[in-house]
């Protein structure tokens, strides 16, 4: 997999604010920019891979991590 781009920790936030700032990060990106995003609890779990995904960005991998958090890659399509 390519270099992550940036990273975004969005642990402590809540949702909707979860993907505003998943949303605003990769704005700032370059398309094809790999972001990782490092998120906590069931909601941003289920919400922002699939927010992103609506519009139209790439899961690129979801993995849980041994702190009880979860790594998710996203790839910014171009627009």
């Amino acid at each position: 997999m390519s270099e992550v781009t940036a990273t975004l920790d969005i642990t402590r936030e809540v949702c909707p604010m979860t993907y505003v700032r998943t949303k605003l990060r990769l704005e700032a990106l370059e398309s094809g920019a790999l972001l990782e995003v490092l998120l906590r609890g069931t909601e941003p779990l289920k919400n922002v891979p699939r927010s992103a995904r609506e519009e139209g960005h790439e899961v690129v991998s979801l993995e849980p991590r041994e702190d009880g958090t979860h790594r998710l890659v996203l790839r910014k399509q171009g627009r």
